[in-house]
């Protein structure tokens, strides 16, 4: 027994009266709410429309939600289907399960639609929520803590964390406490968000060159942790599954990036209307004025 380990909440459920509160499902209540507050400061920052991210997120985020779910309902079919497996468990996430791939597929589908009826530049969308992305995803990976699905080998590190007979694998009914393979990855997650704020800045990327990066970090950081993760006999085949889906999506993140090497940032607005007149470097507003002054959406720095 370590000298010191992280506690794992018994049970991972609130009840208030009525209401039942999962742990892992307020997380990613969290994990929403942070991506569309980073988002929208980020945005504005750019000269944006107050609000339009909000706006915007009644349609993507529902969206988001069902592509994650979808992403691992595909990459881990075998706990949903078959002998002793309840099909119906596809539609809740009170326990565990989204995939920030499937997230960012179906969420930026809505969005990119959204942006078209409302006369709006998808580009500097992207560009504002590609750090958002990784901060929610890492406060979302924290459901884990209270799930106790995502854990590594035994460890009697000071952080390994504890967790419960009733969660842990066949075998390893001897050993109490674990490496905690969600805080690895959240921490990854919360570097790879300070990352993109740097670099979308520094080397002036554009938002698909933006959400590019970081889908292509995030999933090379899922890719390593998975290999530290815990699993039973009958998950092997599905998280074969899943780290060819990573490979994939690594593959072509690179790809895109490699294709659209020669572009550069900052990005319009406003469909139809030319970067010298948003503020862009080397032009200036409209009527003379100063870059970001009077021209809708002028565009600044990014935060």
């Amino acid at each position: 027994m370590p000298t010191a380990s992280l506690p794992s909440p018994v049970d991972g459920l609130w009840r208030l009266g009525p209401v039942r509160l999962h742990g892992y499902a307020l997380c990613v209540v969290i994990g929403v709410v942070a991506l569309l507050w980073l988002t929208e400061r980020r945005y504005r920052a750019m000269g944006g429309r107050p609000w339009l991210i909000v706006d915007m997120a009644t349609v993507a985020v529902p969206a988001a939600l069902i592509g994650a779910r979808l992403y691992l309902v595909i990459t881990d079919y075998q706990a949903f289907f078959g002998r002793g497996r309840d099909w119906v468990n596809i539609w809740g996430i009170s326990g565990s399960g989204l995939g920030l791939p499937g997230a960012v597929a179906c969420g930026a589908v809505a969005a990119w639609i959204w942006c078209r009826r409302e006369g709006v530049t998808f580009g500097p969308v992207l560009a504002a929520a590609a750090p958002g992305l990784a901060i929610g995803q890492a406060i979302a990976l924290l459901g884990d803590w209270f799930s106790q699905g995502l854990y590594g080998r035994p460890s009697t590190w000071p952080w390994a964390i504890a967790i419960s007979p009733s969660h842990r694998l066949p075998g390893y009914q001897n050993f109490s406490t674990f490496q905690p393979v969600f805080g690895y990855e959240a921490i990854w997650d919360v570097v790879v968000a300070l990352a993109l704020i740097r670099l979308t800045k520094s080397l002036s990327l554009t938002g698909g060159r933006a959400i590019a990066l970081c889908v292509a970090l995030y999933a090379g950081g899922h890719f390593a942790t998975a290999t530290l993760q815990l699993i039973s006999a009958h998950q092997r085949s599905g998280v074969r599954l899943e780290q060819m889906a990573t490979i994939a999506v690594i593959v072509g993140a690179a790809c895109y990036l490699y294709a659209t090497r020669a572009k550069r940032g900052p990005e319009s607005l406003l469909v139809g209307l030319p970067r010298r007149a948003l503020g862009a470097p080397g032009g200036g507003a409209p009527g003379g004025g100063a870059p970001g002054g009077g021209a809708p959406g002028g565009i600044r720095t990014h935060t």
